[in-house]
């Protein structure tokens, strides 16, 4: 593996939206736009975001990508509690799916505060 790929964040973070999208094949055909849509693309948000800003070329860039990518993440958040409440997933699969979640954010602030601390200015290689 190269590049993104090899962040374990991302990894994490794909997995979750795999997840994402497997639950959401069962919810109602009326939810088809509407909340199924919004999760699948907040889910897959957060990996694509963590993707294109390691591909950046600066710091500044990589760190609002990432910022980018907590939003998502928060989005993930609020779009599983109704999901959960309207019983489109059982309790299970929200707790599956909220430790997923939550994981890749202590994955992504340890990520961010890494890249804020460093002084050198640039980009890692790795």
């Amino acid at each position: 593996m190269e590049g993104f790929k090899q962040l374990v964040v991302w990894q994490k973070a794909y997995e979750m939206a795999l997840a994402v999208y497997r639950a959401t094949t069962a919810f109602p055909r009326s939810e088809l736009y509407g909340l199924a849509s919004q999760m699948q693309r907040a889910a897959v948000s957060v990996p694509a975001n963590i993707a294109e800003g390691y591909e950046r070329q600066h710091r500044r860039e990589y760190l609002q990508f990432l910022a980018v990518a907590r939003g998502s993440l928060a989005e993930v958040e609020t779009y599983l509690m109704p999901a959960r409440d309207l019983h489109y997933i059982d309790e299970s699969t929200f707790r599956s799916l909220e430790a997923q979640r939550a994981e890749v954010g202590r994955m992504l602030r340890g990520l961010v505060n890494s890249l804020s601390n460093d002084q050198t200015g640039r980009k890692p290689s790795s």
